[in-house]
C-alpha cells in the first residue's frame, strides 16, 4: 500500500453522503470499510465498488452501541492492517417543535449524532495514535452554525459535533488530523425520518434546492487527499442558489 492509498472507515454508508463518499474514495484508490444497519445496501454497494476495480468490505454497524463501533474499527484494522481515516457520517434528523415533546426523537438524535461520533473517536483514536497518524472527518451541517424552528435539538447535536471536532483538533496537533464538513441542503434520505407533520411540510420547501451527495463527497475527498502536514479543519458546502 502506498502512502497515497488509505484505509477509510465510513459510518452511515448505506445511502446519501456516506454512499457517495464510499464511491468517490474507492474511485480514488482508497480501501473502504463500510458500516450501517442496512446490510443489504452495503452488500450491493460493496459489490459495485469491487466490480469496478475498487477495494471495499462491510460490516453491520449501530453507532449507538459502543461495543459494536469498537468491533467495527477493530475488524477494519485487522482486515487492512491499519486505519487511516474515519468518516463519521451516520446521522438522523427527526425535526419537530420542542413543544411537541417528542423526547424519544431527541434521545435518538443525541445517541446517533453525538454519541455515535464519540464512540468512533474512542474506538479509532488509540489505533491512530499507535500507528503514528490518522484523520477524522466528522459530518456536521450548516445547523452547526445556526438554529431554525423545529431543529433545536438537531442543531444542538451538530453544534456538539463541531465542538467535539475542534476539541479533538486542539488536543491532537501533529499526526492526527480533524476535518469538520458541514453540508447545506443535500439530496439524501435524512428528511425521511421526520414524523411531525408541520416540520415535514416545512422541510419540503427548505429542500427545494439541494446539492447532490457527490458534492459533499468531493469535499471529503479533498480533505483526505491533502499531504500529511496539511489539516483542512472546516468545510461548509451550500447550494449556490440557496441563501440558507
Amino acid at each position: 500500500m502506498t502512502d497515497a492509498v488509505k484505509v477509510v472507515a465510513v459510518t452511515g454508508a448505506s445511502s446519501g453522503i456516506g454512499e457517495a463518499t464510499a464511491r468517490r474514495l474507492a474511485a480514488d484508490g482508497h480501501r473502504l470499510f463500510l458500516g450501517a444497519r442496512r446490510t443489504d445496501r452495503l452488500d450491493a454497494l460493496t459489490g459495485e465498488i469491487t466490480a469496478a476495480g475498487g477495494t471495499a468490505a462491510f460490516q453491520r454497524l449501530d453507532v449507538t452501541d459502543a461495543a459494536d463501533v469498537e468491533a467495527f474499527m477493530s475488524v477494519a484494522r485487522e482486515r487492512y492492517g491499519r486505519l487511516d481515516v474515519v468518516v463519521n457520517n451516520a446521522g438522523v434528523m427527526p425535526l419537530s417543535p420542542l413543544a411537541a415533546l417528542r423526547t424519544d426523537e431527541w434521545d435518538r438524535m443525541i445517541d446517533v449524532n453525538v454519541r455515535g461520533v464519540l464512540h468512533a473517536i474512542a474506538a479509532a483514536l488509540p489505533v491512530m495514535r499507535a500507528q503514528g497518524g490518522g484523520h477524522f472527518v466528522n459530518i456536521a451541517s450548516v445547523g452547526a452554525y445556526e438554529v431554525s424552528p423545529t431543529a433545536a435539538v438537531y442543531c444542538a447535536t451538530k453544534f456538539a459535533v463541531r465542538a467535539i471536532s475542534e476539541g479533538l483538533r486542539q488536543e491532537s496537533t501533529g499526526n492526527i488530523r480533524v476535518t469538520l464538513v458541514s453540508p447545506g441542503v443535500t439530496e439524501s434520505e435524512l428528511a425521511d425520518g421526520i414524523c411531525d407533520p408541520a416540520a415535514r411540510e416545512a422541510m419540503k420547501a427548505y429542500r427545494a434546492v439541494a446539492l447532490p451527495a457527490c458534492a459533499i463527497a468531493q469535499a471529503i475527498a479533498y480533505a483526505v487527499s491533502q499531504p500529511s502536514e496539511v489539516d483542512v479543519n472546516e468545510i461548509v458546502v451550500r447550494p449556490a442558489a440557496s441563501a440558507q
